[in-house]
Formats: C-alpha cells, sequence, structure tokens
C-alpha cells in the first residue's frame, strides 16, 4: 500500500495518545507487507500484541556476529513460543573482513562504532526493508533523552525511503515507560533476555553493551565510551537529524 507524507502526519496525531494494541492494529490492517523489528524486551511485547491481533505479519531481526550468547537463546525462545518464523538479517561477510582485516576487531573503541554498526547494522537493515512496505520497532521516547524524546507512533522513515518508495515507520510504545513495559512482560509472562536479571536494560552487541548502575540511565551501557547524544547505530538515523534541527 502507498501512503503519502500527509497520511502518515494524520495517523502520527490521531493515534498519539492511543493504546500500543490500536497503533499495531493500524499498522497490519493498513499494510501487507510489513515486519516487526526484533530484539529486545519491547519487541517482543510488540509481537505479543501482533499474534493477538490475528493478523499476518513478518518479524526480522540483525544477527551481527557479535551479540550475547544470552540473547541467541532469547532469540530461539521466542520463535519457539510464538511458533513464528523469524528472519535473521546477516551482514555481508566480505564487508565485515575487510573491516577487520584493516582494524582489527574492536576499532570502535578508538574511532566510534558508526562504521562497524553500518555494516553489520544498517546494511543488513536496508536489504531487509527493501522487501517491505513499512516496519514495526519498539523505540520510546523516554529511552534516550538525547535522541528519542520526539518518536512519533507513526512516520515517514526517510533514513529508508528512496524517490520511488515511501518506508513508513511505526512505533507503538513511543509513549510507553520501561516500566509499562515490564508490566506488560509479567503480567503475560512473556519469555525475556536472561541478561535482564543482571543488570542489564538496553541490550547491543557483546562488546558494546554493559550492566548499568542504579543510578544511570537505560542507555548508559551502550558505546559507554561515547557522548549521550551519539548513541544511535544507524538504525534510527532521522532521531539524529532530528535532534540536530531541534538545537539550530
Amino acid at each position: 500500500m502507498a501512503v503519502d507524507a500527509a497520511t502518515i502526519q494524520t495517523w502520527a496525531s490521531e493515534y498519539d495518545q492511543q493504546r500500543p494494541q490500536d497503533i499495531i492494529a493500524l499498522a497490519l490492517g493498513q499494510f501487507d507487507s510489513i515486519g516487526i523489528s526484533f530484539s529486545g524486551a519491547e519487541d517482543v511485547v510488540l509481537i505479543d500484541m501482533a499474534v493477538k491481533t490475528g493478523k499476518p505479519f513478518r518479524v526480522f531481526t540483525l544477527d551481527t556476529g557479535r551479540l550475547h550468547a544470552e540473547t541467541y537463546r532469547f532469540l530461539d525462545k521466542v520463535r519457539k513460543h510464538y511458533g513464528i518464523t523469524l528472519e535473521v538479517c546477516f551482514p555481508d561477510p566480505v564487508q565485515v573482513a575487510a573491516l577487520v582485516d584493516k582494524k582489527g576487531l574492536f576499532s570502535f573503541y578508538e574511532d566510534g562504532h558508526t562504521e562497524c554498526c553500518a555494516i553489520r547494522k544498517v546494511a543488513p537493515l536496508k536489504k531487509k526493508l527493501a522487501t517491505l512496505d513499512a516496519w514495526i520497532t519498539g523505540q520510546r521516547k523516554d529511552q534516550s533523552p538525547g535522541t528519542r524524546a520526539a518518536v512519533p507512533v507513526a512516520q515517514v522513515d526517510k533514513a529508508f525511503s528512496s524517490p520511488g518508495k515511501t518506508m513508513v515507520k511505526f512505533n507503538p510504545l513511543a509513549n510507553w515507560t520501561s516500566a509499562q513495559v515490564w508490566d506488560y512482560i509479567r503480567a503475560f509472562e512473556l519469555p525475556f533476555n536472561e541478561l535482564h536479571e543482571r543488570g542489564f536494560v538496553s541490550i547491543g552487541c557483546e562488546p558494546c553493551t554493559r550492566a548499568i548502575l542504579p543510578s544511570e540511565h537505560e542507555r548508559a551501557g551502550r558505546w559507554w565510551w561515547e557522548e549521550a547524544t551519539k548513541k544511535e547505530c544507524g538504525l534510527h538515523l532521522d532521531n539524529l537529524k532530528n535532534q540536530a534541527g531541534a538545537a539550530k
């Protein structure tokens, strides 16, 4: 289904204060070719809500090759729990080899995570989104005050749109807090990553994720050696662009 920017903005306005379930129902009702991006606690909530609509949808995940063993177990646990097909996206091995041969396995500690994430995450996502008309993410406004405070429930994904195709992104949990996510997980006994029981809140690749202290923000454990305002891997590039625009 092709939609214009005005329609997407209308959805964003009309559904801003609606339940995540209603936003998911809208998304699945409007698009046949739509996928849920899955990696963490928020995303299993989205899958659970989507399953309960009874409508078809796809689920995909990015395997960077650097995930925790616990994360791999979590992915398989969710696949079995819901009986879904989990489409796993892998990076181009040639590009990975070239980066590692040139800079080693931990170059991101020295010159930032952008290059590594571009190869291991952004490129595979771009390839997957080329097969979809819309995608659903678990972004929340309070996940990263520096970059996600203005995340709408529906938007044109400019980072992955092209002259002949408007990519639509839905963020049904934009107005939820972490507490609400975990209340839902516990209420419906959903599977979750066992790392959450060891102080990990926002979980990415193993070398770039650490447990956080009680007083730290949940994203403090991601790329902790970099500035908080740069803590986006490129999957949601519009967040950084919107932040830059607001600062002008």
